[in-house]
């Protein structure tokens, strides 16, 4: 409890997402997920009580139409990360083992670190069309390699622990070992690096929005706010300077948030591998 009181980064990485995806996660909830009503009668309304933010050229509720566009974009970055922790893990932990298969996983990772995921979504909207889900898939393809690598590396250091040769001559099987001794020690790396992932993949999710290569209209999100508002950077810099905020706070809370759980998670892994913390 005294460590989780003195941790800094996590309490304020907490405080600042608790800050942006609360109203964000109610607005949303309000609003039912849609865009806020075009209102070309009250467009560049000042700050208000029924407009706290204003009005953008559209007549549209400067905050809810941000707060709903943080939401969406936020999902998208966890829905990518999930994806990434999940099919990374598991090759990951093949390519730990070794071998012929551990050879190819690792050989595709070391391939996939070349694909930038602008790319990635160039080519899945070529394909398919601007999406919410090549978005999502563009994320999680260029997070999958390198949770490939921390996993495996997080891995080994756990398979060549005494008691990891001692179960397997008791018999115990690979999938067995992983279940019970390898994935609950290093699903403290995992969480930490997931956390940090969030971060980078909501600033992806924001560039390939921007790049008009994310969800398209009507559904708001952050990249594209930026993009439709960016006109009016010097006649109105409020409409720019408002979603700009929202991302740097977001992904400064993630940063700060992954921090914190790495200083709060990295000693039990260490006294785990008998390293000093």
């Amino acid at each position: 409890m005294t460590r989780l009181r003195t941790n800094r980064s996590l309490i304020a990485g907490s405080a600042l997402l608790l800050a942006c995806l609360v109203p964000a996660t109610l607005t949303w909830i309000w609003r039912s997920g849609r865009s806020p009503l075009i209102d070309i009668a009250h467009r560049y309304a000042p700050i208000s009580f029924s407009h706290p933010l204003g009005t953008d050229p559209f007549g549209r509720d400067i905050a809810s139409y941000v707060l709903t566009g943080a939401f969406n974009s936020t999902v998208i970055a966890v829905i990518a990360v999930t994806l990434a922790t999940v099919i990374g893990t598991a090759l990951g932990l093949v390519a730990a083992y070794g071998g012929v298969r551990g050879k190819a996983v690792m050989s595709t990772a070391d391939l996939g670190l070349a694909f930038p995921p602008i790319l990635i979504a160039a080519m899945l909207v070529t394909a398919q069309g601007a999406s919410a889900t090549g978005e999502i898939l563009a994320i999680a393809l260029f997070g999958i390699p390198a949770q490939i690598r921390i996993t495996r590396q997080a891995a080994h250091s756990i398979l060549v622990l005494d008691y990891i040769a001692a179960a397997r001559m008791a018999g115990l099987n690979s999938i067995d070992t992983i279940l019970r001794h390898v994935l609950p020690n290093i699903a403290p790396i995992l969480i930490v690096h997931a956390s940090t992932s969030l971060a980078l993949a909501l600033l992806s999710e924001a560039g390939l929005s921007y790049l008009g290569l994310g969800a398209p209209p009507p559904q708001p999100d952050l990249g594209r706010t930026l993009a439709s508002y960016q006109i009016h950077i010097f006649d109105h810099p409020l409409l720019v300077a408002i979603p700009g905020v929202t991302v740097m706070v977001l992904v400064l809370g993630f940063n700060l948030l992954g921090d914190g759980l790495r200083d709060l998670l990295e000693r039990p892994f260490n006294r785990l591998k008998g390293q000093p913390s």
